[in-house]
């Protein structure tokens, strides 16, 4: 009598955290819930768990910064030098004025110098854009060239707050995510303590805690400080340092959250901006014509091929253009994001007005592409998603 085969062994990894809700103008319905929220107490994630997003951080902002726009308070094509308070300028295109325009659109020719865009307490901008190394010697702001620069946002949230006299967290409370009745908060800042128990904890592929293992208790520093760690909030004026709560990555929201803000693009922002402001932010400032931009790794991989005011257009094709994230050939728009092993996205069709807010998390830095400039891991997602029926 033959022997049993002996059973696999089985791993005590579990799947790595990942949450898709889909969503039309009307409905929302969560598709996927796998894996732990936090390894520690084995919580299972959830639809209503808040994830740090990652760069969709920046399309919320942009949204803030339209409803500014409606509001008077902001133009798009004014030199930001005029909000800012300091002359904001590319050392070697000192004629050339830079807008909040070129900034969502990252045509600004500002890099981020590795992480340099992380300005802790204490520190200003105009320090900081006082490096020359943080600007692109090569390209003149508004010339067509397209650099996916996460320091534009920190730009961005200081005119914000000059204009309004306002800390940007408080200021995306009040603009954003309290007219949506979301829970959510940028860097922490502002959520009821009870997310605290509920926040996604991100993994590196490792194993090891990348971000946000808050043990059920929101940081007691919500900014970066300076390194005698002093955080002291209250002598801060708003627009000295617009980095502080990271306006570039650091929104924490739930995908159920994510999807609310989901429907509002897919039904054209209506009744909360105003037609123009939508067209404004949706409609491409830049198209890549296969040599004409460069992501955030400094390839042009053909992952970013059209770009509005903070919203990334994919799908549609065109030279060097890798970015069908859905394999069909259907243009979406919305926002990727990738930070600390997590992967994210926010992407509607405009023409049916269905969309998906997801994450994964664990994702290697190195982790294979599918059949686009996006890894297998997002692929698995939308086609996995795809597979449930949404009524």
């Amino acid at each position: 009598m033959l022997a049993a085969a002996p059973l696999p062994a089985q791993s005590t990894t579990p799947p790595p955290a990942s949450v898709a809700v889909a969503f039309d103008n009307q409905h929302i319905r969560p598709v996927l819930a796998e894996g732990e929220g936090d390894r520690r107490t084995h919580r299972l994630v959830t639809a209503d768990d808040p994830v740090r997003i990652a760069s969709i951080s920046k399309l919320v902002t942009a949204l803030g910064v339209m409803r500014l726009v409606n509001a008077g308070k902001l133009d798009l094509d004014r030199d930001v030098s005029d909000y800012l308070g300091f002359r904001l300028r590319n050392p070697a295109f000192p004629d050339k004025p830079i807008t909040l325009r070129l900034l969502l659109s990252h045509q600004s020719s500002l890099l981020d110098g590795d992480d340099r865009y992380i300005i802790p307490l204490g520190e200003t901008l105009e320090q900081r854009l006082a490096e020359p190394a943080l600007w692109d010697p090569a390209h003149a702001p508004g010339s067509g060239w397209f650099h996916y620069t996460n320091l534009n946002f920190p730009v961005v949230a200081s005119v914000m707050e000059r204009v309004t006299g306002e800390r940007f967290d408080r200021l995306m409370q009040r603009l954003v995510l309290k007219p949506l009745k979301v829970e959510a908060c940028f860097n922490w800042s502002g959520c009821a303590p009870t997310m605290a128990a509920h926040a996604v904890v991100l993994y590196r592929v490792s194993g090891e805690i990348a971000k946000d293992d808050l043990q059920g208790l929101i940081p007691a520093c919500p900014v970066v400080t300076a390194p005698n760690g002093a955080c002291d909030l209250s002598a801060y004026k708003p627009g000295a340092n617009g980095a502080l709560f990271s306006p570039q990555g650091g929104l924490r929201i739930s995908m159920r959250g994510l999807a609310k803000i989901g429907q509002l693009l897919a039904r054209g922002g209506k009744g909360f901006i105003s037609r123009k402001a939508f067209a404004e932010m949706t409609e491409p400032e830049w198209r890549f014509d296969g040599g004409n931009g460069l992501g955030e790794d400094g390839t042009a991989s053909g992952f970013f091929c059209g770009y509005g005011l903070a919203v990334q257009l994919i799908g549609a094709g065109g030279p060097g253009c890798h970015d069908d994230l859905f394999g069909d050939g259907t243009l979406r728009l919305g926002h990727a994001g990738d930070a600390y092993g997590l992967k994210s996205g926010l992407w509607f069709d405009p023409v049916t007005a269905k969309g998906i807010a997801f994450f994964t998390t664990a994702v290697a830095d190195d982790a294979p592409k599918g059949r686009s400039a996006f890894t297998s891991a997002e692929e698995a997602i939308v086609d996995r998603s795809a597979k449930v029926p949404f009524r």
